[in-house]
């Protein structure tokens, strides 16, 4: 009983321990504004839109977006998008990081360049039927096909069965004196 305990507590102990060390993994890019890019997956020389949430009052002053993809653009206090042109000789299937910075304080977002190659869909192979009549189902069961003498067959070598075993254990035994 002593051991569930101390198991018990291990693993609540292990399980606290994950959860609080779980903020610090994400904490990297935490900011008191929000921000993003839109749309995320660009081909180059798309257009961008880059967006600072002034809501909660976390972004005040200009907000700064820079990458190495495009010139850097000040978004101005009161101000919630701005747009970007991502150059043209942006490298194909690279992910390049926006960096917002506001009153201090920057974050980052993803900003993926579209592949020059298309990805090609799989084509359809059609499949043929192993059975091409299919299942045989709704023939009644497991008595499908048995006739009366088959079934009065298994029943005779069933009851011959049990008739030999209860034969077998009824004997007496050479210590009866029988």
């Amino acid at each position: 009983m002593h051991a569930i305990r101390v198991a018990s507590a291990a693993l609540l102990s292990a399980g606290a321990l994950a959860l609080a060390a779980a903020p610090v993994a994400v904490a990297g890019n935490i900011t008191p504004f929000g921000f993003g890019v839109e749309p995320e997956i660009v081909d180059p020389g798309d257009t961008v839109t880059l967006r600072v949430d002034r809501a909660g009052g976390g972004c005040k002053g200009h907000a700064q977006v820079s990458s190495p993809v495009f010139d850097t653009v000040t978004i101005p206090p009161k101000k919630a998008k701005a747009t970007a042109v991502v150059d043209w000789d942006a490298r194909p299937g690279a992910v390049y990081q926006v960096a917002f910075t506001c009153d201090g304080v920057t974050g980052t977002a993803p900003l993926t360049i579209a592949s020059d190659r298309p990805v090609p869909l799989p084509t359809p192979v059609p499949v043929e039927p192993e059975h091409p009549r299919g299942v045989h189902a709704g023939e009644g069961g497991s008595f499908a096909g048995l006739d009366a003498g088959q079934l009065g067959l298994g029943a005779l070598i069933v009851a011959g069965a049990l008739g030999a075993a209860y034969r077998r254990y009824r004997r007496p035994s050479p210590e009866d004196g029988a």
